[in-house]
């Protein structure tokens, strides 16, 4: 299983960072180590040893192995500018809302004699009001899964773009995102 709609959603709030996240290896190492008040714990995080990050925190280590360079970006991606995120989020839960540019397969359950099973690949762009983002944002910090984020998604698709906030389409019960081709999320 992917994280399309977890790492969908921290993309779209990492555009909001004011300066740039640290690039070299030795740089995210020295921030990790600095959030972190140690090197062991970075190193128990990181699954390498600890005298590993003391290296890269002096330099003489450079270039990190790919498995540990993308672990090393996800980790200090996930930490930087925790209140710019916050205020990221807190703007698109409470005023702003979030968009959403999918491109899936949708399948369809209506009444019992409207259902259909005949998913259909479409390609949306949709602005989700703010408590449908306030509704993923606190899913993804209460530690939901993917599976979550996907159902939380395709209510809000249901009700925002299908039921046109309950103008049409009165008998659609469900709506399943399958397949997902492309996933952006967009404060």
């Amino acid at each position: 299983m992917s994280k399309e709609f977890g790492d969908g959603l921290n993309q779209a709030v990492q555009k909001a960072f004011t300066r740039p996240v640290p690039k070299s290896a030795g740089a995210q190492m020295r921030y990790l180590v600095k959030q972190y008040k140690g090197t062991k714990v970075v190193a128990q995080m990181l699954r390498v040893s600890q005298r590993t990050v003391e290296r890269y925190v002096k330099e003489q280590i450079k270039k990190p192995r790919p498995d540990l360079a993308a672990r090393l970006e996800r980790e200090v991606k996930a930490r930087w500018q925790p209140q710019i995120r916050a205020k990221a989020r807190e703007k698109a839960a409470t005023t702003g809302g979030i968009a959403i540019d999918i491109h899936a397969r949708l399948g369809y359950a209506g009444a019992p004699m409207d259902t259909t099973d005949e998913d259909r690949i479409r390609h949306l762009t949709v602005a989700l009001p703010p408590q449908h983002a306030a509704r993923l944002f606190d899913a993804q910090e209460q530690g939901a899964g993917e599976d979550r984020l996907r159902e939380l998604t395709a209510e809000a698709l249901k009700e925002v773009y299908f039921q046109d906030g309950g103008r049409r389409a009165g008998s659609l019960q469900e709506v399943q995102i399958n397949d997902v081709l492309d996933l952006e999320f967009e404060l």
